[in-house]
């Protein structure tokens, strides 16, 4: 297992403290920089090419946002995580369409730090359960309803299993291989289950599944 190294950029020298000590404790990882602000980060993301970035948003000089865009730009393989306090729509919206691959809240726990680590360096997309209500209701650009939990109950077992599957990152192909059906068949059920549930995209199926916790957060 090789080390993942991090990069942390907060303007709370308290926290990145407490980040420090959290990771000391764990093997497989190295904090090789800090950064107090938005241009801080940039700048030593270029200098010492971390693994992952674990990103405030509200930073003096720079903020996270137009951070997270900068060295998504410059340097795409750096996986970013957004580390804060703040659940708004507009924050969500804006480092989501910056580029960030993780959104964990501060009030979260480190394990679920940890599982976003994890996904997110398998290529996958992690979201605080703190915030699947406001991304769903808000960024997906889908109102409050109560049909929700009817739609899913009108789900056959196998379209349960096929979200589960998309939601974890695995494609039609290998989907169809862990079911031993045709891929024509799952994608037969991924069209029924996006259906039912009014929904487009395997991002958008992810984020249901991640609600109803369908795959572990």
């Amino acid at each position: 297992m090789y080390t993942k190294k991090i990069l942390i950029a907060d303007d709370h020298s308290m926290f990145r403290e407490g980040l420090c000590a959290i990771f000391s404790n764990k093997p497989g990882f190295l904090i090789i920089g800090e950064a107090e602000n938005g241009r801080d980060a940039v700048e030593k993301a270029r200098l010492l090419d971390p693994h992952i970035i674990l990103m405030d948003l509200t930073m003096p000089i720079m903020n996270g946002t137009e951070a997270i865009r900068i060295v998504k730009q410059r340097l795409p393989h750096i996986k970013i995580i957004v580390l804060t306090a703040n659940k708004s729509h507009d924050y969500i919206q804006a480092a989501l369409e910056a580029g960030a691959n993780g959104y964990v809240l501060k009030e979260d726990s480190s394990s679920n730090l940890f599982n976003a680590i994890s996904l997110t360096m398998n290529n996958k997309v992690f979201l605080s359960a703190g915030v699947c209500d406001t991304v769903l209701n808000g960024f997906l650009g889908r109102p409050e309803s109560t049909s929700t939990a009817t739609s899913w109950c009108r789900l056959t077992t196998r379209e349960r299993e096929v979200i589960k599957l998309v939601a974890e990152g695995y494609k039609n192909r290998e989907i169809a291989t862990q079911l031993r059906l045709s891929i024509k068949t799952i994608e037969k059920h991924r069209s029924s289950l996006m259906n039912k549930l009014d929904l487009r995209g395997a991002s958008a199926l992810t984020t249901y599944a991640i609600e109803h916790s369908l795959v572990t957060i």
